[in-house]
């Protein structure tokens, strides 16, 4: 299954009555005023050993809310549901929630949602010698070439997922 996106929460600017409503969105969407209040929560500046334990010096650095670590621009900023496995080796899995930023520029090597005749995916972006792919980060899936007559549409850059485990 190659790796799909589905849109399961997206946060857009309250629209004044001088701005019109971007049809390019996939699906319906909230305002900022929808959005609940930040969260800020307990930072420690601690790192955390991943292989031997290490002894632990507490120390508290700051609160983090996690819209703000991720989110740099809000108004631009769209979560999406990952569905497949085609993204693992960049370390999107399957159900990751992913945050898309419409405002950076996509280059050469971003991580891309982008539509291609309006079936949205998450991709490499791959754009050199007048070659564009969208290019998984797994060995099982083949790149995707664009062939005549197809839409690409990108329509926003990967920033960051987020990822919650089974407890």
């Amino acid at each position: 299954m190659a790796c799909q996106i589905y849109c399961i929460y997206i946060q857009y600017i309250s629209m004044s009555k001088h701005q019109t409503k971007d049809e390019s969105l996939p699906h319906p969407f909230i305002t900022v005023a929808d959005m609940p209040p930040p969260c800020a929560l307990p930072f420690f500046a601690q790192r955390i050993q991943a292989g031997f334990p290490s002894p632990a010096e507490e120390y508290l650095e700051a609160a983090l809310d996690l819209n703000e670590y991720l989110v740099r621009n809000r108004t631009a900023t769209f979560f999406f549901r990952v569905r497949g496995h085609s993204m693992r080796n960049a370390g999107i899995l399957d159900n990751d929630i992913l945050a898309a930023d419409r405002s950076i520029k996509p280059k050469h090597h971003h991580i891309v949602v982008a539509s291609i005749d309006g079936d949205f995916t998450v991709k490499r972006l791959y754009r050199r010698a007048g070659v564009i792919e969208l290019r998984p980060e797994n060995p099982d899936y083949e790149p995707i070439r664009l062939c005549e007559g197809q839409e690409l549409v990108v329509w926003g850059v990967a920033i960051g997922t987020v990822r919650r485990f089974e407890v």
